[in-house]
């Protein structure tokens, strides 16, 4: 028996020796954190993924112009072990008003802050326009995938630089060179109620969005409003599986923003879970077309086989399935 257990070893590992595991999808994360907690999911999310090895978090930008935004993302990627990963941050005035839940940096607990972090309020922080153009220029040919869950206005602005100290191209040619596509949570593209739905992301930068919609020259993948809306994350989740520490900020942060047991809508987490396991049927996808964002931000989706859009659909057994398998990976230890 010992004999053939000793074989049995030699053989899985002369197989997994033979195995080429997919490279991690490279990510940039562009998000409008501190205007709903769906963001702090998808961010503990991408670090559970980066954990499996199945995704590289490169850098994180912001469209929510507060100065406890990036203390607060430094200090959760600090709680997952990853407090080197770049932020930049935006001086459009968009949504500039205080979080719910970032407040939480502020806490201390003998002097000391609960959820420890590099950068302070007031610290100086890069742009995220440029940290986009120094996180791209650094990548290989089409291998960045931009995960959008926040307003097009850092990337309606890449897509007007020029050359810089980071690269020699135009930002329109610098996406091209090295942008494989982009996973973005915006729009809607059903009826809600009855009516058409102007969604929170779009119609907060409706110039950007137009912009984007327009001329972004990569494939982009949408997931509407209708998509997060119909997988809520479960309450018991936040209330029972974070207790592995005694104070949890993804935990925290939920309560702050609405607490249990509301179910909040998971619109950003499908952005990132198409992004990195698109392979995987979690979702289904509307034929190829365009997206053209109208003058009050309604959505529209016109089919074309040559465009380069589409859109995130989903039955009830994909519901069920990414219910679970979203608040699995949102609550899996660092």
């Amino acid at each position: 028996m010992n004999s053939l257990i000793r074989w049995s070893t030699v053989v899985l590992l002369a197989v997994f020796a033979t195995v080429t595991f997919a490279d991690p999808v490279k990510i940039i994360f562009d998000t409008d954190m501190g205007n709903d907690v769906d963001d702090a999911l998808a961010l503990a999310m991408l670090h559970s993924l980066q954990s499996r090895g199945e995704s590289e978090l490169l850098a994180v930008t912001i469209t929510k112009d507060h100065e406890d935004v990036a203390p607060y993302i430094d200090a959760l990627n600090h709680f997952y072990g990853r407090g080197d990963i770049p932020i930049g941050i935006t001086d459009s005035e968009v949504t500039p008003e205080q979080s719910r839940f970032t407040p939480i940096i502020h806490e201390q607990q003998g002097g000391n802050p609960i959820y420890p972090r590099s950068i302070i309020v007031g610290d100086p922080v890069p742009s995220a326009v440029d940290l986009l153009r120094q996180t791209l220029a650094g990548q290989e040919d089409q291998s960045v995938v931009i995960i959008q869950v926040g307003f097009s206005t850092n990337l309606a602005e890449l897509m007007q630089t020029g050359p810089d100290r980071h690269s020699p191209l135009a930002g329109m040619d610098l996406i091209r060179q090295k942008v494989s596509h982009i996973s973005i949570m915006a729009g809607a593209f059903t009826e809600i109620n009855g009516a058409s739905h102007l969604e929170y992301n779009i119609v907060n930068d409706i110039a950007s969005a137009q912009q984007l919609a327009d001329e972004w020259p990569t494939p982009v993948i949408w997931s509407g409003f209708e998509i997060g809306l119909a997988i809520r994350y479960p309450a018991i989740s936040i209330e029972n599986d974070f207790d592995y520490v005694d104070r949890h900020p993804i935990a925290e942060s939920y309560q702050l923003y609405i607490p249990t047991p509301h179910e909040r809508p998971t619109w950003d987490l499908t952005s990132v879970l198409w992004a990195v396991r698109k392979n995987r049927d979690y979702f289904g996808l509307s034929a190829q077309g365009k997206v053209e964002v109208l003058a009050n931000g309604e959505t529209v989706f016109s089919e074309n086989p040559d465009g380069l859009h589409q859109y995130l659909t989903v039955n009830d057994a994909m519901i069920e399935a990414a219910r679970e398998l979203l608040a699995a990976l949102v609550s899996e230890p660092p």
